[in-house]
């Protein structure tokens, strides 16, 4: 069984400059990017390639119905190369246009079209959170299907990561918590995961490691902080995605799929308020096995017992950030049945992920108690 894949050359610079130096861009490139972070950092440098800013096909998260708009407007462009410069969106969506004749973003996740890689994929991420740099998934929202979903092949694995940690500086609290907290649940759902294997959680450990350390250092000195660590959170990131390219995620991402998609939740924020509960959950139902050892560590790292590892670390992150009911969001009680349903039919590959079985009574009460 194949233990475990780092398929991207990883590379860190201090400067975008530095970049610009090492991975020279033509006229053969385009980058996807925003124009808030293209400009500020590479503007100035007149760059020969084709540029496509993402929110121009609208906000938020990706859906089939803004991918397929960009699809349509780069389909005369000729380039080898395509550049993603961003977070999560930006990244997910860059990681479609490697597929040889591509043109239909549902196509591509029903896999109706051959999937085969015909360009170079470089990605520079923004944030410290989705780990997407290292992963062969693209997540988006299917409008069709009233959902969120996952496409996960190992064509869509970039050939380099750069790590330029300047471009995070600037990234405001709110995203910074939100985007770091969903690295946390990356690295421990990987770590839980029956895919889970020794080497996988070595990159699980140590961003949970980095995360949490990071997180105590900014409830004591203020969240201004964060810039001066920065980087460790950006490799911490990186670590996370290497572990569950591996290994998959559970639970935590499959009951916020439906949630996001439907109210237009961020994905780090709607992540962030399922990942205790569930983990909770998980817990109560199985003690004893391996998250018995992933409490202990919890523990020790933040300071508490075993018994009040969750309570503990619900402080925590709320210290950092508040955390909403679903409510908050838009969602009424009645809906609690129908995003059970929605989890159960849609998520299955996730699921299937889970550190222990989830009943339809066990995800329709985690609904209800985050209401």
């Amino acid at each position: 069984m194949r233990q475990l894949v780092v398929k991207p050359e990883i590379y860190k610079f201090n400067s975008c400059t530095e970049f610009i130096k090492a991975f020279p861009i033509t006229e053969k490139d385009l980058v996807l990017t925003n124009e808030y972070i293209y400009q500020p950092y590479f503007g100035h440098l007149n760059l020969p390639c084709h540029i496509v800013y993402q929110e121009k096909y609208g906000l938020g998260e990706p859906s089939d119905e803004m991918i397929d708009r960009i699809f349509n407007d780069i389909k005369d462009i000729k380039f080898n190369r395509i550049i993603a410069i961003g977070g999560g969106s930006v990244i997910d969506i860059a990681k479609l246009f490697v597929i040889k004749d591509a043109a239909n973003t549902l196509e591509l996740f029903e896999k109706i079209i051959p999937m085969i890689k015909d360009k170079e994929l470089i990605i520079i991420p923004t944030t410290c959170g989705t780990g997407s740099e290292a992963t062969n998934i693209s997540i988006a929202e299917l409008k069709s299907k009233g959902t969120k979903m996952g496409l996960a092949i190992d064509e869509l694995y970039a050939d380099y990561a750069i790590m330029i940690p300047e471009m995070v500086k600037t990234l405001p609290y709110k995203f910074f918590v939100t985007s770091s907290i969903d690295a946390l649940i990356h690295a421990i759902e990987s770590l839980v995961s029956p895919k889970s294997n020794c080497y996988t959680e070595l990159f699980s450990i140590k961003a949970i490691e980095i995360i949490l350390k990071g997180y105590l250092e900014i409830i004591e000195k203020g969240e201004e902080y964060r810039t001066e660590i920065i980087e460790d959170f950006l490799i911490a990131s990186n670590y996370a995605g290497i572990a569950f390219a591996n290994t998959g995620v559970g639970a935590v991402h499959a009951l916020s799929y439906p949630v996001g998609g439907t109210y237009h939740v961020p994905h780090g924020e709607v992540n962030y308020q399922f990942f205790v509960e569930v983990f909770k959950t998980y817990n109560r139902l199985n003690p004893n096995g391996k998250i018995k050892d992933v409490n202990k560590m919890l523990g020790g790292l933040i300071g508490t017992t075993v018994e009040n590892v969750y309570d503990e670390l619900e402080k925590i992150l709320n210290n950092l950030l508040p955390k909403k009911s679903l409510k908050e969001y838009g969602m009424k009680e009645e809906e609690i049945e129908e995003f059970t349903v929605s989890v159960l039919e849609k998520q299955q590959r996730l699921l299937a992920n889970n550190y222990t079985e989830l009943s339809r009574d066990e995800i329709k009460g985690i609904f209800a108690r985050l209401y």
